[in-house]
């Protein structure tokens, strides 16, 4: 069948993208707050064990990230600036409210990002109550409707966007195939750069990747959008996930990663919520 989601645009074809104060790239950090049920086979570091319930190797792993390595990170991302963009299980609101709080308090953004993380988008019945209830849940907790959506392993169906849309949500990070915001084929819907690349659980867990490789992984996809937006914007975003990034060994490599991308100027440190409204109200989506 014919993707009618979106359609082909070449970066090279497109109306130039200006960035506040002139800056070059617009980062930010797609920080990954999740819930994992007890009872449930997920995201594991050893699938010898995950199919056992309970299964305490990977839900011990897992379940490190809200007890003890999201606070590790909260320093990193505080010592550099940087607010992060949560995509935030609905289900965290509940489990973990201390996280919201501080959250909070630090200005971050909250992004919608399903009910928890053992459950896939493809797997919900009735989609738009589904929506509604997860979307209600990250508002009444946080005092804020999200903007945005990541789905739960980056799963949509083909008609979660425009559901999204009419709860008011305004952009989807889920498909992950440019360097610049583009709008979709749903009135009022935008696509905002996420990475699969560059991504903590891909990085260490599948590719078994050093901290030294994630940092210089990180200066390399820095340097080569800085170069290509002499003539226009880039957005570069880097996916967290607590448990990943936040184990004691590597969280020093975060901020070694952090501190020279904010060391360098033309750089806006910004968020996804901040990258969609502002190339929303900036960029027509014509050909320059």
């Amino acid at each position: 069948m014919e993707n009618t989601l979106f359609d082909y645009s070449p970066i090279v074809g497109r109306e130039p993208i200006s960035w506040p104060g002139g800056a070059r790239v617009a980062f930010y950090v797609g920080l990954n707050v999740e819930h994992f049920t007890i009872d449930r086979p997920s995201t594991s570091i050893n699938e010898a064990t995950a199919a056992l319930v309970p299964d305490p190797l990977n839900y011990g792993w897992r379940d490190y990230g809200p007890r003890v390595a999201i606070w590790r990170v909260m320093e990193v991302l505080d010592r550099h600036g940087i607010r992060a963009s949560v995509l935030l299980n609905a289900d965290v609101c509940e489990q973990y409210p201390q996280i919201i709080e501080a959250g909070n308090n630090r200005g971050w953004v909250w992004l919608a990002h399903g009910k928890n993380n053992s459950t896939l988008q493809a797997d919900v019945d009735d989609e738009r109550a589904y929506l509604t209830e997860v979307v209600d849940t990250i508002r009444k907790a946080t005092g804020r409707r999200p903007r945005g959506w990541l789905g739960p392993a980056l799963t949509e169906t083909f008609q979660t966007p425009s559901l999204l849309a009419e709860l008011g949500l305004s952009y989807v990070l889920d498909w992950t195939n440019d360097d610049q915001p583009y709008r979709l084929n749903v009135p009022g819907m935008l696509s905002v750069p996420y990475s699969l690349e560059l991504n903590d659980l891909g990085i260490f867990t599948m590719h078994g990747r050093s901290g030294g490789d994630f940092v210089q992984m990180v200066k390399d996809q820095f340097d080569q959008l800085y170069a290509e937006s002499a003539d226009s914007g880039r957005v570069m975003a880097l996916a967290l996930h607590p448990f990943v990034i936040g184990q004691a060994f590597r969280a020093k490599y975060l901020d070694q990663a952090l501190e020279y991308i904010a060391g360098h100027p033309g750089v806006w440190l910004t968020t996804s919520d901040e990258i969609a409204e502002h190339y929303a109200s900036t960029v027509t989506g014509t050909p320059a």
